[in-house]
Parts: structure tokens; sequence; C-alpha cells
């Protein structure tokens, strides 16, 4: 029997999610021609300290379900390393209290490609996921990519970080089952003060 990572279209499927993605990584993370180029050590200052969490997640992505939960908790960022990385603790709840999502995220920054990298952590089950979503903000907006599975299909996962401030910040996370021609928005986290 055929060693199923090794497979033809395992490693065509490989190939193709490596090309999207590092065409998109390079858009995203390409520095300004004009002036000094943005480092982005300091693109996740704005993260630090602690947060109400309002959390929408749709249920069954992927699926044509428009089926949400709400959530609600708490998220607190520290840095590490002199900024070069910076750790979340995510605890939240659903509503009626049946549903908790604990979570902790690693952010590495490499300061040779001016990006970040974000590795999560999944409480529930003791897991550390991979791989990374990787990329860079521009213009105060942070998009991040990578490929992983879902229900037996690779797939495109982006995260979007809109509105950062001192007062509020925004993620979704997007689903491309097409390799970004279209994107479904599966989870909505609204950050505001405690």
């Amino acid at each position: 029997m055929a060693d199923p990572i090794s497979s033809p279209s395992r490693r065509s499927i490989a190939r193709r999610a490596a090309t999207v993605l590092a065409g998109a990584l390079a858009c995203a993370g390409a520095p300004a021609e004009e002036g000094a180029p943005h480092d982005g050590l300091h693109d996740f200052d704005f993260l630090v300290g602690r947060w109400h969490v309002h959390l929408r997640k749709l249920l069954h992505p992927l699926t044509g379900s428009t089926e949400w939960a709400d959530y609600e908790g708490s998220s607190v960022t520290s840095k590490l390393w002199d900024g070069r990385a910076n750790t979340e603790e995510f605890e939240v709840a659903s509503r009626n209290g049946k549903q908790r999502i604990d979570a902790q995220t690693l952010r590495l920054y490499d300061p040779g490609t001016r990006r970040w990298s974000l590795w999560l952590a999944d409480a529930a089950h003791g897991k550390l996921s991979g791989p990374p979503t990787v990329g860079a903000f521009e213009d105060g907006r942070g998009e991040f990519l990578d490929a992983e599975d879902h229900g037996g299909r690779t797939i495109l996962v982006r995260y979007v970080w809109t509105r950062p401030t001192p007062t509020t910040a925004r993620m979704a996370q997007s689903f491309s089952a097409d390799w970004g021609r279209t994107w479904e928005v599966n989870w909505i986290c609204e950050l505001t003060p405690p």
C-alpha cells in the first residue's frame, strides 16, 4: 500500500498550498518601496494587557451552515524577549455556559522576514497546532495565512486583524476551500477594555 503522505495527490496538494501561501505572504509582508521599510516588531504591542472578549463562532464551517454561537471572556497578552514574542491566554465561555474555549497563542517575530508566526495551543486537547499562521501588518491591517487539514481536505486559513487601537481590536478567521478565491468567515473576535 502506498504511503498516504507521499502519494502523488497529497504531494501536489502540498505543492499547490505552498505556492499559494508563498505568493500571498510575499505580497502581505512586502515592505513599502518608499522610505524606510516597516520593521513590524511592534505590530502586536496594541494587544499587550487585559481585554474583554466577545467571540462569535460559526459552528459548522464550510458546510453552508449559518448557525453561530456567542462567547464572552477574557484575553491577557504579555510581551516576551523584549517584544520579539508575546503570549496570549484566551478564555471564553458560551453564553449558556455549556461550552468553553481555553487556548494559548505564542507569537514569534522573525526580524529577517519582518513577519510574525502565530502558534496556537489547545488546552482541551493538550496540543500545539501546526503549521504556524504567518504574516505581517501593513497600514494597520494584519493578515496571516496557513494551510491546514479540515475534514480530510487541505484548506487555507486566514486571520485578519483590523482596527487595532488602545481601546478596540478585531480579529476575524476565515477558511477557503478553493485556494483563496472565496473566504468564509467563521470566527469574529472583538476586544474591548475590561
